[in-house]
């Protein structure tokens, strides 16, 4: 549902400015088009939802192996990888740093989604990652998901709350941020090398997104 601005660790820097024409990007590579949005205050309590066998639990020093199967399994149809292209100390310093929160979504006793906040930069909390897993698409889990997002940040304080969602995202990801009370502020175009040719995910990952070689 949501990423990194970042699509790719190591992201090629943009250009300072962009002209009104097609910018062509190389075999190889992939583009996105990132949609920054913000949340200046706390939203109003939202109606109850049903949450049968949902529960969100957060992680403390998460396992590398556990964080890197959830990761893969929420993300790998929208071409989430910059946590993949991490190695073992790097992800480790990362996921396990005291301003880093990752929470799981459990559902039926099993992890089927993933939240992280980022606080490193507070008063601002980023939503870094939030996402379910297929099976979990279009049953609510979403909702679930945000709701509590919102509830646990809110809950810090914070000046604002910011997400970013791109075109390589849910079809719908950037509409389910505005109706959760997100507004856009920021546009930014981000290229990477091809995560499926790199060997961090399946050529059958993301098809809707046609490999280029």
């Amino acid at each position: 549902m949501t990423r990194k601005s970042s699509i790719s660790g190591c992201a090629a820097e943009a250009p300072a400015s962009l002209r009104d024409e097609f910018t062509p990007v190389e075999p190889g590579k992939i583009a996105a088009v990132i949609v920054h949005l913000e949340m200046r205050a706390r939203p109003k309590p939202r109606p109850k939802q049903r949450t049968e066998g949902l529960a969100l639990r957060r992680v403390h020093t998460p396992d590398l192996d556990w964080y890197r199967d959830l990761y893969r399994r929420v993300g790998e149809d929208w071409l989430w990888f910059s946590r993949l292209a991490l190695d073992h100390a790097a992800l480790k310093s990362l996921i396990h740093d005291p301003a880093v929160e990752v929470h799981a979504l459990s559902h039926r006793g099993h992890d089927e989604g993933i939240l992280e906040l980022d606080l490193r930069r507070f008063p601002d909390i980023e939503i870094s990652f939030l996402g379910v897993a297929p099976s979990l698409l279009g049953k609510g889990a979403g909702r679930y998901l945000i709701n509590r997002a919102l509830e646990i940040a809110w809950a810090r304080a914070p000046s604002r709350v910011t997400v970013h969602t791109c075109t390589l995202d849910h079809p719908h990801a950037l509409e389910f941020y505005l109706a959760s009370g997100f507004t856009p502020y920021a546009r930014s175009l981000e290229i990477a090398d091809d995560p499926r040719l790199r060997g961090l995910l399946p050529r059958s990952a993301a098809p809707h997104v046609p490999i280029i070689e």
